[in-house]
């Protein structure tokens, strides 16, 4: 597995220092289906919404999404193993659009980490994913903001979002979504969002020069 991964072009490479290098890869459905569907079948991945599909059924929703120029969905790789899986949406064309004013340069994040290994927990893993994955969200991306959208009882993950400079927004009622390719319940939200200034001051002031 590491070799096929270590292989594969990267859309952003990081090192991240006391963890490791993190490359971000453009998920290919047929080849990463499996893996992923492994990660959101988890106990864990509750929150997640996804536990009662097969692979198939996950294969399929990640090759829809494939052909969208609005929602995307990526793998994060440790020195060659995945390790996480990202997805970006456009807020204006999602159903957290309908929930609060969305701003230009807004991008909408979902972020899924594996689960941990036979050695258990990971202390600094998480940080170190969330900050591989906000570089390239809002450098290699360009963009201004993110938001978030976890659901109001998982608190764990609410924490986290905080800890990590994330400002609280409202709680918002996701409405439900019920298309052939998507079918999502409705969703109580806690929002939350990640101005580009708070973690790169400097990039900002470049940027303006």
């Amino acid at each position: 597995m590491s070799d096929a991964y270590a292989t594969r072009a990267a859309l952003h490479e990081q090192v991240v220092d006391g963890y490791g290098t993190v490359r971000v890869l453009s998920m290919d459905a047929g080849l990463d289906g499996a893996v992923v569907h492994g990660w959101v079948n988890a106990d864990r991945a509750a929150f997640w919404g996804m536990r009662s599909l097969t692979r198939d059924q996950v294969t399929a929703i990640y090759a829809h999404m494939g052909t969208l120029d609005t929602h995307h969905a990526y793998l994060l790789v440790k020195d060659g193993e995945p390790v996480a899986l990202l997805q970006t949406y456009e807020p204006s064309a999602d159903r957290v659009g309908e929930c609060y004013p969305v701003e230009p340069g807004d991008i909408g994040v979902h972020l899924l980490i594996a689960p941990a290994g036979p050695g258990g927990g990971r202390p600094g893993w998480t940080t170190a994913l969330l900050r591989a994955a906000a570089s390239y969200v809002l450098l290699g991306l360009d963009r201004d903001r993110v938001v978030v959208d976890p659901d109001v009882r998982n608190e764990r993950a609410i924490a986290r979002f905080h800890r990590q400079g994330f400002t609280p927004g409202p709680v918002v009622v996701l409405p439900e979504v019920d298309l052939p390719d998507v079918q999502l319940p409705e969703k109580h939200a806690q929002l939350a969002f990640l101005a580009r200034e708070t973690v790169f001051p400097r990039s900002v002031q470049d940027r303006s020069a």
